[in-house]
C-alpha cells in the first residue's frame, strides 16, 4: 500500500462526527504539520498548513472537512438500548442492522442499529420504510445501569464502523467517511506536491469541522484565514451504478475530479470556474462536471465573506454516500491532487484580481 493510499485509509477509519472531530484532527495535524511552515487553527476545531510561496500575494484556501455523519446518544431504556439523534443527513434505509460504535469517556463500545423484526409487523407495515425514531441501539447488556457501567451516558458520539478496505479492481476503495476525509488528505498532498516549488502566493490547505450539519466551521475557518480566493473540497454523487440517469448525476469513478456548477449553497464565480475548466485542459488532466441541487459545500459560506471570495468546489464522484461504506476510485484522487496543485501554482495576483472583478 502507498503511503498516500495508507493516510487515505488512517483518516477514514478514525472517527469524527460533526461536533466531535478532535480525534481526527490530532491525527490529521501529524500529516498537515511536515508540510506546512506553520498550522493555523480556528476556535471552532479546524485546522490548515500555511505554506507561502510569495509573501506579498493572493491569500488561498482550500480545504475539505474533517467531519463524518452518525450519531448521538440522547436516551437509555431501562432494558439498556439505545435510543439516538442522527448527525447529518441520513437516508434511514440504509441504517439497520449495521455496525456501530459509541466513543464514551470509558473507551469504545459496538452496537448494532435495530428495530422491531418484520416477522411480528403486520403485513401492511411490512414494506414501509422504519423510522429513524423507531429505531435503536443494541451494545449487549440488559439494564440501563449496565450500559451506564460500561461508559455509555447521553451526549456520545457513534459512528459507523466499515474498514478500509481494496475492492476487486484494485484501484476502488471502500470505507466510511469518504466525505470527506479524501478532502482533507488532497489538501496534504497539494502541500507535499508544492515542497520545494514556487507558487506566486500563500497557500492555507487543510480541513474545516461541522460540514455536515450546516458548514459550521467554513464560516469560522474563512474568518480565520481572510483569503481572496477559495476551493472547497469535497465529493460527489456518483452517477455510474445501476438505475441511475445522466440527468440525476453526470460523473462516474474513474473519469476524473469533478467541478461543481451548481449545489444548494452556491453559484461558482463564473471567470473562476473557467479557469479551473481551462487549467485542467492546458494540463491534460480529466475533470467531470456536476450539478446537486440537494446538497451544499464549504464554498458556499467561503464566498460570502467579506466583499465576497470568489469560490468553486472541486471533488470526486463517490458511491454511497451518507452511508456505513462508500466507494471511490483512485484514479480520481490521484488527478484531483494533480489539478488542485497546478490551480496554486497559477494563482497569482493578475489572476485573482481579474476573477474578483467579474462581478463588478
Amino acid at each position: 500500500m502507498s503511503e498516500r493510499i495508507a493516510m487515505i485509509q488512517a483518516l477514514c477509519e478514525a472517527y469524527g462526527v460533526s461536533g466531535q472531530e478532535a480525534e481526527v484532527r490530532k491525527l490529521y495535524e501529524q500529516y498537515l504539520g511536515p508540510v506546512s511552515d506553520e498550522l493555523v487553527h480556528d476556535n471552532f476545531g479546524g485546522v490548515v498548513g500555511r505554506k507561502t510561496g510569495q509573501a506579498d500575494g493572493p491569500k488561498v484556501l482550500i480545504a475539505g472537512h474533517l467531519d463524518e455523519i452518525g450519531m448521538m446518544v440522547t436516551y437509555l431504556t431501562d432494558e439498556g438500548f439505545i435510543y439516538f439523534q442522527t448527525i447529518g443527513g441520513w437516508w434511514s434505509q440504509v441504517m439497520l442492522a449495521q455496525r456501530v460504535v459509541i466513543q464514551t469517556r470509558k473507551g469504545l463500545v459496538t452496537g448494532i442499529i435495530g428495530s422491531k423484526p418484520p416477522h411480528v409487523l403486520p403485513a401492511d407495515e411490512r414494506n414501509k420504510t422504519v423510522k429513524v425514531r423507531d429505531m435503536f441501539i443494541d451494545i449487549g447488556v440488559t439494564s440501563k445501569e449496565e450500559a451506564e457501567e460500561v461508559g455509555v451516558r447521553p451526549g456520545d458520539p457513534i459512528i459507523p464502523w466499515s474498514p478500509f478496505v481494496q475492492m476487486a479492481n484494485p484501484k476502488f476503495y471502500m470505507g466510511k467517511a469518504l466525505d470527506n476525509r479524501l478532502g482533507c488528505a488532497t489538501a496534504v498532498e497539494v502541500l507535499r506536491a508544492l515542497q520545494g516549488e514556487s507558487h506566486p502566493n500563500v497557500l492555507f490547505a487543510g480541513a474545516t469541522t461541522q460540514e455536515e450539519v450546516g458548514l459550521r466551521g467554513a464560516q469560522t475557518m474563512v474568518q480565520r484565514v481572510q483569503p481572496d480566493i477559495a476551493i472547497a473540497l469535497d465529493v460527489g454523487i456518483a452517477g455510474d451504478t445501476p438505475k441511475m440517469k445522466r440527468s440525476e448525476a453526470l460523473s462516474k469513478c474513474g473519469d476524473g475530479p469533478i467541478l461543481m456548477l451548481y449545489d444548494s449553497s452556491m453559484i461558482p464565480n463564473p471567470l473562476f470556474r473557467d479557469f479551473v475548466m481551462d487549467t485542467a485542459r492546458d494540463s491534460g488532466i480529466p475533470l467531470q462536471v456536476e450539478v446537486v441541487a440537494g446538497g451544499g459545500t464549504d464554498a458556499g459560506k467561503f464566498q460570502v465573506y467579506g466583499a465576497g471570495v470568489p469560490s468553486v468546489a472541486i471533488g470526486y464522484p463517490t458511491r454511497y454516500i451518507h452511508s456505513h461504506a462508500a466507494v471511490y476510485h483512485q484514479d480520481d484522487f490521484d488527478n484531483g491532487v494533480r489539478l488542485l496543485t497546478e490551480l496554486v501554482k497559477r494563482l497569482d495576483w493578475n489572476t485573482v484580481r481579474t476573477i474578483q472583478q467579474q462581478a463588478r
